[in-house]
């Protein structure tokens, strides 16, 4: 099968590219609106200085250097993926023995076996066949996706969704620095490779793309997949919003069908999601309330009360000033 996927190596370059492209543009957007600025003080006898605090102008580049930082950002977390899947195993052994351990663990909480699910599938060859190619790209795809639909229309929401997906995916990815094989790979398990039984396998040297056979703990693929549901399903106000909670479904059946993740990568995929959302809210929340601390309260007139002061009413001022102020309730009666 035809591999498009980049090696860890050609993505690092690609995302350092991005990136040093990021900060030539910048530099050479500031510079062009600095020149300009002096042209036109010149040409207009401009000396009127910015008021202190305005904010600067965006210049006509900032898209573009928007878009290369957040595409050299995605492609920079694949290449981090790719390199811990490759080199995991070198780590520690165990891996046949962990995966054993989850199988047995599914059976105690009588989880669906995964090869009985499998066989309903295997008497269909184009279905099977289908689930080999998407479980080979669309995960790319919908991932990438979601990150364009939300910056050109719901910029808003576009950071939390960049700080979930770096947080979930390093999650994963120190998860699977400990070795577990599929459960293809089990004996025991009884299920068939279907990549390699219709030669549509990921795992080769082809392309320069050879990821690691047993980083299956978590499942990247379950979790992308949650990722662009929930997000969805948040963001968008159409009525038809939640039908993409179909996709993290199907892709969960997929990678079962396929024997290429338990049910169980795919729960804890599920479980770092969770706690992604919940570390993103509470760290902006902590940093939203340093601000507020740290944020310098106004000061009045000199020699004037301040506002707590002023708030506290005669007394305070009284105790202030040395003398007591005692307030006319109404004008004086005349004999």
């Amino acid at each position: 099968m035809l591999k498009i996927e980049l090696s860890w190596q050609a993505a690092a370059v690609t995302s350092a590219c991005l990136l040093g492209a990021t900060a030539a543009i910048r530099l050479g957007d500031a510079a062009r609106r600095g020149g300009a600025a002096r042209r036109s003080a010149v040409a207009y006898g401009d000396t009127v200085p910015r008021p202190a605090g305005a904010p600067p102008q965006p210049g006509r580049l900032a898209g573009a250097a928007a878009i290369t930082r957040e595409t050299g950002i995605v492609v920079g977390l694949f290449a981090l993926w790719q390199f811990t899947g490759r080199y995991a195993p070198r780590i520690s052994g165990g891996a046949l023995a962990r995966a054993q351990w989850i199988w047995h663990a599914e059976r105690v909480v009588h989880l669906p076996s995964e090869a009985a699910v499998q066989r309903l599938f295997l008497p269909h060859p184009l279905i099977v066949q289908a689930f080999n190619l998407y479980y080979a790209s669309l995960h790319y795809v919908g991932l990438i996706a979601l990150l364009t639909w939300l910056f050109l229309w719901h910029r808003d929401s576009y950071p939390e969704v960049r700080a979930t997906l770096v947080m979930l995916t390093g999650a994963c990815l120190l998860i699977q620095l400990i070795p577990v094989a599929p459960p293809r790979m089990l004996p025991s398990a009884g299920m068939v490779d279907t990549g390699v039984r219709y030669g549509q396998s990921v795992y080769g040297a082809a392309a320069g793309f050879n990821p690691s056979e047993v980083s299956a703990m978590p499942s990247v693929h379950v979790a992308w997949a949650l990722l662009v549901g929930v997000t969805v399903v948040r963001v968008s106000a159409s009525r038809w919003r939640w039908l993409a909670l179909a996709y993290p479904a199907v892709t969960t059946l997929v990678v079962v069908v396929t024997a290429n993740h338990f049910w169980a990568d795919g729960i804890v995929a599920a479980a770092l999601l969770a706690l992604a959302i919940l570390a993103y809210r509470a760290g902006r929340t902590s940093w939203q309330a340093l601000g507020r601390r740290l944020r310098p309260q106004p000061a009045g007139l000199p020699g004037s009360p301040g506002p707590a002061a002023l708030a506290s009413g005669p007394a305070a001022l009284a105790s202030k000033s040395g003398h007591v102020h005692i307030p006319m309730q109404g004008p004086l009666d005349e004999d």
